[in-house]
């Protein structure tokens, strides 16, 4: 395929280009040139909120994709700028949404997308949400796009931590090797379902192959269902550290940090429609994920 990836050199957007490279696509990412592009893509250098500039890096390059990624929209105005771009010049536009656009209050267990109470706050979450929403507004006349909704997403390239107070931690491995407590809200026991980022990659490019994903929205959640404290103790468990785990009162936290109310719930997912539209489900175990998550931090040995 020929893809456009809105970004390419973070972290999902960056996995998403190396495993499409690899898989022998042709593959253009956008981004600010802060950071050098994977090897092997073809870099357009723009900020997305220089609209002109924007424009002209997209005007400037001929032919149109078959898959256009959007992994850096946070606002409607984003959604709004990838729409009118590109819903005539590709075969399929995915959006890389969030689970954080499901309201904390009124779960299902298992959630799913189609029934989900949405927020419509000015959160991150709320954020996104209005972004999903430029879409579906589009869908009586154009149909080109799949939202994605991934839980907690983890892997190379990214910094470890799932939870407060110890979420996407720089020196989470050294806190932990050095036998320091960790501090979570509610003792860690909110479950949720971590997606490794490959997995979530290859979801993306199995979406133009998959007719009946048109103008739809999935949920996609790691295949296993954990206790967030589990996600530190297996860390610890691959650097052969003890974990010792002390309570941060939910009520209490969530009073003085109002902006973490996304987390302070159980993230439990139904990604049945995702294996009946013929996507594939996330499969790597938790265990094997975060193995080579800690490998890519050199906390690990080779072997």
């Amino acid at each position: 395929m020929n893809l456009l990836i809105i970004g390419g050199s973070g972290f999902l957007s960056g996995t998403l280009t190396r495993i499409a490279l690899d898989a022998g696509h042709r593959v253009t990412v956008i981004t600010r040139g802060l950071r050098a592009a994977p090897s092997g893509a073809t870099a357009l250098v723009a900020d997305r909120d220089d609209e002109a500039a924007f424009s002209a890096a997209v005007s400037a390059f001929s032919g149109d994709w078959d898959l256009v990624v959007d992994c850096i929209a946070f606002k409607a105005e984003h959604a709004a700028q990838t729409i009118r771009h590109f819903r005539h010049r590709a075969g399929r536009v995915v959006f890389i949404s969030t689970d954080f656009v499901i309201a904390s209050a009124g779960r299902t267990f298992p959630q799913d997308a189609d029934t989900a109470t949405c927020r419509t706050d000015d959160s991150y979450g709320g954020r996104k949400r209005r972004c999903e929403v430029a879409f579906e507004s589009l869908l009586s006349e154009w149909s080109g796009w799949t939202i994605l909704r991934p839980a907690h997403i983890y892997g190379p390239g990214s910094l470890l931590g799932c939870l407060p107070g110890h979420g996407r931690q720089p020196d989470l491995v050294r806190h932990i090797l050095d036998n320091r407590p960790l501090h979570l809200v509610g003792a860690g026991h909110f479950l949720q379902q971590p997606v490794f980022a490959p997995d979530l990659a290859r979801v993306i490019l199995a979406t133009p192959e998959a007719p009946a994903s048109s103008g739809e929205t999935y949920m996609v959640p790691g295949p296993e269902i954990i206790e967030s404290r589990r996600y530190y103790e297996v860390i610890g468990a691959l650097l052969d550290r003890p974990v010792r785990i002390e309570e941060i009162p939910v009520d209490t936290y969530r009073d003085t940090h109002p902006d973490k109310d996304p987390f302070l719930c159980h993230r439990i997912y139904d990604s049945a429609k995702l294996v009946r539209h013929g996507l594939p489900a996330p499969a790597t175990p938790f265990i094997e994920g975060m193995r080579a998550h800690l490998h890519s931090l050199s906390a690990l040995p080779s072997s």
